[in-house]
């Protein structure tokens, strides 16, 4: 492992985060274990949408399996390779189709997540934007047009889609608060990519235009989103839609139906290829995916393009160049290497500091198999809580002995038996998870 140091602020974020149950916003590349099948296929979807073409994968996993994390380890990987990504957590207020505000609700959820290379943390509209103009006035300079023209020129692709024309339009209402100083003009562009605007007499006052994103413009707007990054420099558009078990658990029947259709009009049109320098990334649980009542299972047409490779299926392995990636469960190996790369950043990359041996992570894990059986192997979010927490005691207890915590953590007192890890062996592996991609 590494021993370079892991600042403070970076540290202290990862260990809050995952006490608290949720997925770090920073130095996720510290503890990312495992999962490099999926993540090399994740991969090579990435290069399909920097080269024109589209993606879309379901990743399906239980509560607290490691879905998010494994989100964000992908979406860290689009922003190397110069994509930009938009995430969001889909919630009652929040979803794909709707009549009600929730879709552009969800859009604008998006525009605020928005992340580039240079801004991981979101909030990176603006700059987008300012970085297509920019562009724009190279290009111009070097033609010996006007600006107007080659905005003008430049997107007119955007203009024979559905939305486009206006769409079109505001990025020049910004080239011209731009011009003449005007911030308001700016601001109200940016308002309205943001999906800000809820009438349509408010966007033609501001902004001269007849239309705004809205319910029923979600998918043609991320459309016509993916198409303007490329000309304003980057590789393409990554969605990240997250807790998509919110859409299970409409209880309208005709809601359900009517996301469900939204979902398939994309799975259609990233397969069959309609769709250009886009990618989605759904995370969802098993019951999302397979209830034949509520899941996705009870919509025909996706069950039938959802469904797992039988020949894959009974050999016992995984298809991954399934449109549903089912999230395997940690190794033991895997799931030691993880409670390494903990006691690592809780020790500021200083193994000096280290507050237990080697040993006390056999003994933890074996606490574990023996207490909670293989669930610790599905869902570790509940592993890594509980070691981050015996740390802390520890840190803050320096007389108190890793065996004894341990002890009391057990039902049965007893000394660990042997271990199916083959711990003796471990070599110095890379485990950073990105390294294994030239990034």
């Amino acid at each position: 492992m590494s021993q370079k140091r892991i600042r403070a602020k970076e540290k202290d974020a990862i260990i809050q985060s995952l006490k608290s149950g949720v997925t770090p916003k920073i130095g996720i590349q510290h503890i990312q274990v495992g999962r490099s099948k999926e993540l090399e296929a994740l991969y090579k979807d990435i290069e399909k949408i920097c080269d024109g073409g589209s993606a879309f994968r379901l990743i399906i996993g239980e509560y607290g399996s490691g879905k998010t994390f494994f989100l964000s380890v992908v979406r860290s990987i689009a922003l190397e390779k110069k994509l930009v990504t938009v995430n969001a957590d889909l919630s009652p207020d929040r979803r794909i189709q709707a009549s009600s505000g929730q879709a552009r609700n969800l859009y604008s959820e998006l525009m605020r997540n928005l992340s580039t290379r240079n801004k991981p943390d979101g909030n990176a509209l603006t700059s987008v934007v300012e970085r297509f103009i920019t562009e724009a006035c190279k290009e111009a300079d070097a033609k010996e047009q006007s600006v107007t023209d080659i905005i003008h020129e430049r997107l007119s692709l955007l203009s024979e889609l559905v939305g486009g024309y206006d769409f079109a339009k505001v990025i020049e209402a910004y080239w011209n608060g731009h011009e003449q100083g005007n911030e308001l003009l700016k601001s109200n562009a940016i308002r309205w990519l943001r999906a800000e605007y809820a009438t349509k007499t408010d966007a033609r006052k501001d902004l001269g235009v007849r239309t705004i994103i809205s319910d029923a413009s979600f998918y043609d707007a991320l459309k016509l989103l993916s198409l303007f990054v490329r000309q304003a420099g980057y590789q393409g558009l990554l969605v990240n839609l997250d807790e998509m078990v919110n859409l299970y658990k409409l209880s309208s029947t005709q809601a359900r139906t009517s996301n469900y259709e939204q979902i398939l009009r994309i799975l259609n049109d990233c397969l069959q290829g309609s769709a250009e320098y886009i990618g989605f990334l759904l995370g969802g649980t098993p019951e999302f995916l397979l209830d034949p009542r509520k899941g996705l299972y009870s919509y025909e047409a996706l069950q039938s393009r959802l469904a797992e490779n039988t020949f894959a299926q009974r050999a016992g392995v995984i298809d991954y160049s399934s449109p549903a990636l089912h999230l395997a469960s940690l190794t033991p190996e895997e799931l030691y290497i993880l409670l390494k790369n903990l006691r690592h950043v809780f020790a500021g990359g200083d193994s000096t500091n280290y507050l237990i041996p080697d040993e006390a992570l056999k003994s933890f894990l074996h606490h574990c198999s023996q207490t909670i059986g293989e669930a610790y192997f599905r869902t570790p979010r509940n592993t890594i809580k509980t070691f981050l927490d015996m740390l802390a005691v520890l840190e803050q207890n320096p007389s108190i002995e890793w065996s004894e915590l341990i002890k009391k953590l057990s039902v049965e007192e007893e000394q660990p038996s042997d271990m199916t890890l083959d711990v003796e062996s471990e070599t110095e592996e890379n485990t950073d998870g990105l390294a294994n991609f030239s990034l």
